[in-house]
């Protein structure tokens, strides 16, 4: 404030004496305790001005010292620290608070983040200082036993399905053959049948043996119709077709049913020890109307 623009009057001190000019003394108060220009400047840039102590016997007025703010705010009894750059003023702390107590963070941003070292820690309460509690633990229940059932089904049924494609994988390379009997075998020696037909050969090799008084000879149990096979009727004497109904003598002549032509004779031999070979890869045919072969050479055996 200037004084020119709010002057004062002139007014004698306690010893009845005017500053100079007719104005008081710096540091001086005028009559009537009022505060002078330099007080008020000093006010106004923040400092205190405190009258120091007189003596009871001294008269003049002293001139009061100028106090800064550094030393004001010590000797108050209260410390407010200067906020850092960036951060909202703080509230004074009492000078009594501990050092920790006072710790601010460097920054705002600090604040929320920073972590107390251990020496601020010491002079922090343990209840300030503790880890929050962690939730409650939440511990799930086991499977139920139909569960780990299901799931040991549902993988056994994965496995065996791949297994089995993989089985049907390998057998793709492998060769596909027919495992059918071989078509020469021996039948024994002539001398082990007797006149007439043994069927003993009949659900092993689809043969009969047939002996009369002058051949023995291999009929191929199979019906010139459709391919079925008769059946021996000894009571009847006769072969007969269950298909059809086709009918056969002794001898595989047809004489009923739809059969067109004779049963096939397969083809037979003697080996070096005197028993019978048959062959059915080789057969011997009589056709209705034209040439029979069931008379050459191989078709029977003279007995």
């Amino acid at each position: 404030m200037d004084q020119n623009e709010n002057p004062t009057p002139p007014a004698e001190n306690a010893s009845g004496a005017t500053g100079e000019g007719g104005k008081p003394g710096v540091g001086e108060k005028g009559d009537g305790g009022k505060p002078s220009v330099d007080d008020l400047l000093a006010a106004a840039r923040g400092e205190v001005v405190r009258p120091e102590p007189k003596p009871a016997r001294e008269s003049p007025a002293r001139e009061r010292t100028a106090v800064p703010p550094s030393a004001s705010r010590a000797s108050s009894g209260t410390v407010a620290d200067a906020p850092p750059t960036g951060d909202a003023p703080r509230k004074e702390v009492p000078a009594a608070t501990p050092a920790a107590a006072r710790a601010v963070p460097a920054s705002g941003a600090s604040k929320t983040t920073s972590t107390p070292t251990q020496a601020l820690n010491k002079g922090v309460s343990r209840a300030v200082a503790a880890k929050p509690p962690a939730g409650p633990l939440v511990e799930s229940a086991p499977d139920p036993p139909v569960n780990k059932l299901r799931r040991r089904i549902v993988w056994g049924s994965v496995f065996s399905f791949l297994a089995i494609d993989f089985l049907m994988f390998l057998r793709f390379f492998l060769p596909r053959t027919l495992f059918e009997p071989p078509s020469v075998f021996r039948v024994g020696f002539p001398g082990d049948y007797a006149i007439g037909v043994d069927t003993k050969w009949q659900q092993q090799r689809r043969i009969w043996v047939v002996k009369n008084s002058e051949r023995l000879f291999v009929i191929f149990a199979r019906c010139t119709h459709l391919g079925c096979t008769p059946d021996w009727k000894a009571s009847e004497n006769k072969f007969k077709c269950p298909c059809h109904g086709s009918g056969y003598d002794s001898e595989g002549i047809n004489f009923e049913g739809p059969a067109p032509r004779p049963m096939d004779r397969a083809y037979v031999s003697l080996d070096a020890e005197g028993q019978v070979v048959v062959d059915t890869s080789r057969l011997f045919q009589k056709p209705k109307g034209e040439t029979g072969h069931f008379d050459d050479q191989g078709a029977f055996i003279r007995v």
